[in-house]
Order: C-alpha cells, then sequence, then structure tokens
C-alpha cells in the first residue's frame, strides 16, 4: 500500500518522496526507521502514542497495566542478547519502564514481583538452554519456582530446524510459565536461522499486547533493527570483504586441511572486539547445483522469488546464492509432501514413524530427497518457495583489530566426508578451501558475542582451553593482551591428532610465549602415542597448578566442540576443583556456577 495525499498527513510533494524512499527499504530497515519515529515521538509527549499518531486504547476504569517490562535474554552467541536489548529500547521509547538483563545476572527470587515478563531465549545444540540461562531455568522447573498468577509473559525462540529439538528451550519456559499461572500477552514465536523478520513480527504483537492488555491483533511493527556499530554495514547488509590471504596451515601428509583466512575490512567500518564472531553468507558448490538443476524440470533461467520483498533471480543464482539445498529438516519434509502426491513420502513424514525420518535426515540433502521421492510443485517457484534461505556461518575471530587494523583473520577446518554413496561438502569450509582465491570478495559481517569476552582488568590470569580450529579466539585473545601491555599470566591447552602436521600457528604461539605475552603452554597430539590424549588429559596432569590459578582468580575460557571436548573439559575441571579444593561434588558444582556467575567460566562451543 502507497501513500497518497488523501489516507495521509501529507502533502504530494512529501507523499512523492516518502514512498520514493520507502520503496528503496529493506523490511529490517522500515522496522527500524518505525521504532525511531516512535521513540522520538516519545520525547515530545509524555503520552504513549500508537503507531497511527493516535492516544493508545483507553483502560477501563479499574484495570491497572503495569508500564514495567522485564526482558531475559538466553544467549550463547549474542543473537537473543541483540534482540532483547533492541526490543527494550523500543518499548522504552513508547513510555515503559524497561529491564533488560540476563538470565544469569537476574535474581530468581525476584521474579514473582514482575507483571510483564519478556523472555528472548535461543536453543543451544539437542535442545539445551544457552550457558547463561541454565541457572534461571533449573531454577524456573524447580519446586521452588513461585505461582505467578498475576504475570503477563510472551516468548520469543531462537534455534535452528535441522536439529530434533527445535526451538526447545522457549518452548519449555512457556509451558512452565503457563503451568506456574502466568498468562501469554502475545503467542511463543519460533524463530529459524533466518530470524529478522518473525523477530519483528513478535515485537509488533507484544507492543499491541501490552499496550491494550491483551490479544494478539497487530500494530505497526515497532522494533529496532539488531545493534550495529557505526557502520553501515550489518546482518542483513553485508560487506563485501576482499580475500588478502588463504592458506593451509596443516602440513603435508595431515588427515586435515585448515585454511588461515586474511579478509580486509577497508572502507566498511566495522569493527570488532576479541571473542567477536564473523558471518559468511556462502554460495552452494556449482557442482551440487548442476546435479541438482539436471534433476528438475524447469529452466535454469527461469525467473523465481527469492524472498518476500518479490526480489527476482534466476533459478540457478537462487539456488547458488540465495537457499540451502545441502541439508534437510523435519518441516522442509512436511512442506515438500504437502506438494507432493509421492504416497511414501507422506508415509515417512506420519505419526508413528519419527525414528525413520529422523534416520532418513540425517546426511541427505535436496538432491536425495528429489532422488528418492520425485520433485515437488508445479513451478521453479512453488519449488524454491519450500526451501530455507541460506543461512550465515559464524566463525570466531582469529585475529585483534588492533593489532590488524581493517583487516579479520578466520581459522576454518575444510569439511568432507562421505555418506549414502556421495562425497559431501561444507558450504562454507569448501568455498574457502577449493574455490576462495586472493581478490575474491565475500559476504560479511560482524556477530558480537558478549559472552566470550576477555576479563576488564587485564591483570586477571587467563586459561584458554582450544584445540583444532577452537585455537581461533585465543588468538585474538593473545593479540589483544599484547597491544595493550597486559600484565595478567596467561596459559594455554592446544590439542589436535599430530604434532608435525597439525601444531596449528606454532610459530606464532612459541613468539608470544618468548614475547611474554603467552605464559605457559600445553599440547596433546591424540594420534601421536599409543594411548590417545586430550586436552583435559594435560589439564589433569597439571591440576594443583591450574586450581592454584582459578584461586588467584583466572578466568577460564574454552572453544570448540560441544558435544564431546567441552563436556569432557568440564568434567575434568569439575573434578580438579573437587580433588584439589577437597570439595564434595556438590560444592565443585558451586564453585563454578559461581565462576560463570562471575564471568570467569566462558565457553563458545558449537
Amino acid at each position: 500500500m502507497q501513500l497518497q495525499v488523501m489516507n495521509s498527513p501529507f502533502n504530494q510533494e512529501q507523499v512523492e518522496l516518502l514512498n520514493q524512499s520507502l520503496s528503496t527499504l529493506t523490511p529490517s530497515q522500515k522496522v527500524w526507521l518505525s521504532g525511531y519515529l516512535a521513540a522520538q515521538q516519545s520525547l515530545l509527549d509524555t503520552g504513549s502514542l500508537d503507531s497511527q499518531g493516535g492516544k493508545l486504547p483507553n483502560v477501563s476504569a479499574g484495570q491497572t497495566i503495569s508500564k514495567e517490562v522485564t526482558i531475559l535474554f538466553g544467549s550463547q552467541t549474542g543473537n537473543a542478547q541483540s534482540l532483547a536489548e533492541n526490543a527494550g529500547k523500543t518499548l522504552s521509547g513508547r513510555g515503559y519502564q524497561v529491564t533488560v538483563s540476563s538470565m544469569s545476572d537476574f535474581k530468581p527470587n525476584n521474579l514473582k514481583k514482575v507483571k510483564n515478563l519478556l523472555i528472548v531465549v535461543s536453543t543451544h545444540g539437542e535442545g539445551d538452554p544457552p550457558d547463561n540461562a541454565l541457572t534461571f531455568y533449573e531454577y524456573l522447573t524447580s519446586k521452588r519456582a513461585p505461582k505467578l498468577d498475576d504475570l503477563r509473559f510472551s516468548v520469543l525462540s531462537l534455534g535452528d530446524s535441522s536439529y530434533e529439538f527445535f526451538c526447545q528451550t522457549g518452548k519449555d519456559f512457556e509451558k512452565r510459565l503457563v503451568e506456574l499461572g502466568g498468562k501469554s500477552l502475545y503467542k511463543r514465536v519460533d524463530c529459524d536461522l533466518d530470524f529478522e523478520e518473525p523477530a519483528a513480527e513478535w515485537l509488533e504483537g507484544v507492543t499491541n499486547g501490552l499496550s491494550e492488555g491483551q490479544g494478539e491483533s497487530g500494530t505497526q511493527v515497532t522494533t529496532v533493527a539488531p545493534k550495529a556499530a557505526a557502520s553501515a554495514y550489518s546482518r542483513t547488509n553485508p560487506f563485501r570483504a576482499e580475500v588478502l590471504e588463504n592458506i593451509n596451515l596443516n602440513g603435508r601428509g595431515s588427515n586435515k586441511e585448515t585454511r588461515h583466512l586474511e579478509l580486509s575490512l577497508e572502507g566498511s567500518g566495522l569493527t570488532f572486539e576479541a571473542g567477536d564472531c564473523l558471518g559468511i553468507y556462502p554460495e552452494n558448490d556449482p557442482l551440487e547445483v548442476d546435479m541438482l538443476l539436471s534433476e528438475l524440470k524447469w529452466n535454469q533461467d527461469e525467473m523465481v522469488a527469492v524472498n518476500k520483498q518479490g526480489d527476482m533471480h534466476s533459478l540457478k543464482d537462487a539456488l547458488t546464492s540465495h537457499f540451502e539445498i545441502t541439508g534437510l529438516t523435519k518441516a522442509l519434509l512436511k512442506q515438500v509432501a504437502q506438494l507432493s502426491t509421492n504416497e511414501d513420502l507422506k508415509e515417512l513424514i506420519s505419526t508413528g514413524n519419527e525414528a525413520k525420518l529422523k534416520a532418513y535426515l540425517q546426511g541427505r540433502d535436496v538432491l536425495d530427497l528429489i532422488r528418492d521421492y520425485g520433485i515437488w510443485g508445479e513451478s521453479a517457484q512453488d519449488f524454491v518457495s519450500t526451501l530455507r534461505k541460506m543461512p550465515p556461518r559464524l566463525y570466531s575471530i582469529a585475529s585483534s583489530l588492533n593489532a590488524n587494523p581493517e583487516e579479520v583473520h578466520l581459522t576454518i577446518g575444510a569439511v568432507r566426508y562421505e555418506a549414502h554413496g556421495r562425497e559431501r561438502k561444507g558450504v562454507c569450509s569448501i568455498l574457502c578451501a577449493e574455490r576462495l582465491q586472493p581478490g575474491d570478495t565475500l559476504p560479511v559481517f560482524i556477530q558480537q558475542n558478549k559472552n566470550f569476552k576477555l576479563p576488564e582488568n587485564t591483570d586477571t590470569p587467563i586459561i584458554m582451553v582450544g584445540p583444532g580450529t577452537g585455537i581461533a579466539p585465543f588468538r585474538s585473545f593473545l593479540q589483544e593482551r599484547e597491544e595493550s601491555g597486559a600484565e595478567g599470566k596467561s596459559w594455554l591447552f592446544f590439542g589436535d591428532q599430530h604434532f608435525m602436521t597439525d601444531f596449528l600457528y606454532q610459530t606464532e604461539w612459541q613468539k608470544f610465549i618468548k614475547d611474554g605475552a603467552l605464559t605457559k603452554m600445553d599440547v596433546a597430539f591424540s594420534r601421536d602415542t599409543e594411548e590417545k590424549v586430550y586436552v583435559q588429559h594435560r589439564m589433569l596432569e597439571h591440576s594443583k597448578e591450574l586450581f592454584s590459578w582459578l584461586q588467584e582468580g583466572a578466568a577460564v575460557y574454552v572453544c570448540g566442540d560441544k558435544n564431546s571436548m567441552a563436556k569432557d573439559v568440564q568434567t575434568t575441571l569439575l573434578q580438579i576443583i573437587e580433588n584439589e579444593g577437597g570439595m564434595s561434588s556438590e560444592k565443585a558444582e558451586e564453585y563454578l556456577a559461581d565462576m560463570k556467575k562471575q564471568k570467569r567460566y566462558q565457553r563458545d562451543v558449537y
């Protein structure tokens, strides 16, 4: 719908200018503008205004709606935190008294005092709460949780639909709050990796629900776009970064290929801190795209819309750059079954076949689905409309901006494996390993990670555990500490397969030790000895000294594989605390929980 003189308070010249400008804006930019204008108006008018410029609906006599709103976030990579903070800004601009807090910083006993609660939470791994939500999650699901009959709430849940327990943490929070007597002021919204639009719709409903005290009917969207630095570039408007360097860190004969990538940020205005991540929007392998096109009945040059705004691209370009084709999800198969006439597919997704469906999804992609169950949809548009948008890949930044101005470095392990008779490749890692040359460009953005940061006090000792590519952020940490002249001790645990071929950045660690930025380093190469030795074994070997560092206030950082390494490292850490501290297992758990509260135990695991 376009503005007209008849349906707006603007004159003809203003209407033409506004229509011309609005047509060029992305949804995120329109959302930001709406929130900005609402915030500006609130400075001029003590009464809150609705999105059409009128007063908010009147509340019936005797009905009191609290203007205090508490927003709690549980975030592993920073997305939930950014959305929560920006929701807080929007609601503050509407005249609400807003408190935004990490779940780990919120005192659970204060929950019974809250009248309006918004929860923004991601789901990590196989349905697990993120680290900074765990304590609050455990409290809420325990018998200690209070009755919340006066509470109004809403949940925004972030997840990845390729996992079985999609958005499970958000679902758990909603279920428990209802059990405790809470009333929903707006329905729960579950977001996949492409979360901007559904998050904006959620905040629209929440704003309406708060102002009216009820319902889910919509008003104008009033959220703001995810927070970015001063740069104009962001997740929704990535910067084309030029490749400066792309080298293999592994020696000849290694079973692995680990790429060291250096990208130029010159002219972007992008900034980051040690511990942040870089997002990359990759392209699918051209060979994979060609194989898929050969199975389809539509011309590769046929034009299809790739987003809700109607941007048109050829089918080939859409499958190359805009849609995910290398994985399957339960949600995708359900959509496909509605368009397909294949009865076997409908049987696969039917109730009672959950185990069979889970097995089928493992290691297969869109090409497998077509070959097994046929093409779906009457048109190319029908076909691509079922596919997920290409999600960005996040990588821990392996450099300090202070040490390498206008550059960003990454450490990326190439993913190759065989499944169901075909070789499979990681979309982004193999793009970097096989097709990316110096001079090429990649669309990138900065993803802040406020849950993985160096101590503010540079005298604080740090212990870093990062096997394999988990070493990346610690290269950034040490470069940053060297630049700042930090005096605090540092201890690095690194592990990989072979000393001769897999000791990533070996000469750099030696230089850091020589120059004093790195105090101590222990390594574990699991394939060089008859009995496999991992980083947790090296930690145990030095348990007495490690515990003395903890007693001195050291902060512990862990980066890498969540399912095996991170669990083993945490188990080992608890064992060291228990044994060297002379504590019971319960007291050791409390000790580690206290470290988390003090931000002395941080993990970047995946």
